[in-house]
């Protein structure tokens, strides 16, 4: 008589952290949407929202290492192309659209930029995987930006915004360093010394709690911004229709470098994924610390679209093999 398979621990985590992943497109608008509508309950997490986001990170940071990033160096082409389309040209177009769109309101302006100026999403590297993108290029991009992070956003609010706006920069650098490099330092780090070892250990069980912490950091920074929120106001729904527009074009801008350099299709999908997506949740962290209240709504409402716009931008622009 054959016994039946009885699960392992590993085996579950696997399986739920593959059921969280297809689920990434609804998982953080519906973060956003609990923290709106339920604020009284979810604005207790808001304190734990940072360490919970450098969890995140870490986890993350666990999958990459630096010895995919050497034939990367060998052709800087991709990474120029990313950092000159994601972080010079893009906010700029944002800022010249957004002071069309919003005139005065610097606090909505200033939180736009905040959003085109962060790293780039390590969702990502899921999306470039899935349309068969250069995993080591992927990585590259991925952890350079994370690393440069501190010093490049605050930099291009302070050149872009000037003395419109008032944050606190130094506030801002350190908790980057703190949600971002340090928690990538580490697992990378932690990846080389141990050969993958930890990783492996770890990542089956660490993976699927890094998403359920999405939603709680989510859902804990929505509710922060939630009495902002009316759906009955203009505002409102054109920060929606802002960044919805903003989200396409950022696809779109990539895979035109893609094209004018001639990028073959894999470091094509690698730098079309990693320019059009951007960390919502580390801008709206930031924002809700360090800026005017109205800075966050930008990247409240990008979670909200970011992702679901990614799969419908992927299949127009970057279709499968």
């Amino acid at each position: 008589m054959i016994m039946p398979h009885t699960r392992t621990a590993v085996e579950i985590a696997v399986l739920v952290n593959q059921k969280l992943e297809r689920m990434i497109p609804l998982l953080t608008p519906v973060g956003a949407g609990l923290g709106i509508f339920f604020p009284k309950f979810f604005i207790l997490l808001r304190p734990l929202a940072p360490w919970l986001f450098s969890l995140m990170t870490l986890s993350g940071a666990l999958k990459l290492r630096t010895r995919e990033m050497g034939a990367v160096l060998k052709n800087p082409l991709p990474l120029l192309l990313f950092f000159i389309s994601a972080h010079t040209i893009m906010p700029v177009l944002v800022l010249l659209i957004s002071r069309i769109a919003f005139r005065n309101d610097t606090e909505i302006i200033s939180g736009y930029i905040l959003l085109y100026a962060t790293p780039t999403a390590v969702t990502g590297f899921v999306w470039s995987s899935i349309f068969h993108g250069d995993p080591a290029l992927s990585l590259a991009l991925i952890l350079l930006d994370t690393l440069v992070s501190p010093f490049a956003a605050p930099a291009t609010v302070s050149l872009l915004l000037g003395a419109s706006v008032i944050f606190n920069a130094g506030g801002m650098i350190l908790s980057l360093i703190l949600m971002v490099v340090i928690p990538t330092v580490v697992g990378v780090g932690a990846n080389e010394i141990s050969g993958g070892r930890i990783p492996d250990a770890v990542c089956p069980y660490l993976t699927p709690f890094s998403k359920i912490c999405i939603l709680c950091v989510i859902a804990a920074n929505s509710a922060a911004v939630a009495p902002q929120i009316h759906f009955e106001s203009l505002r409102i729904w054109i920060i929606v229709i802002c960044c919805i527009c903003f989200t396409c074009l950022g696809f779109l801008l990539a895979k035109l470098a893609g094209l004018v350099s001639r990028l073959n299709y894999e470091k094509q999908a690698s730098v079309f994924f990693a320019s059009g997506l951007r960390n919502t949740t580390a801008a709206m962290t930031i924002a809700i610390e360090y800026f005017p209240p109205g800075a966050a709504l930008p990247a409240v409402m990008g979670i909200i679209f970011q992702q679901s716009m990614c799969a419908i931008m992927g299949r127009l622009l970057m279709r499968k093999k």
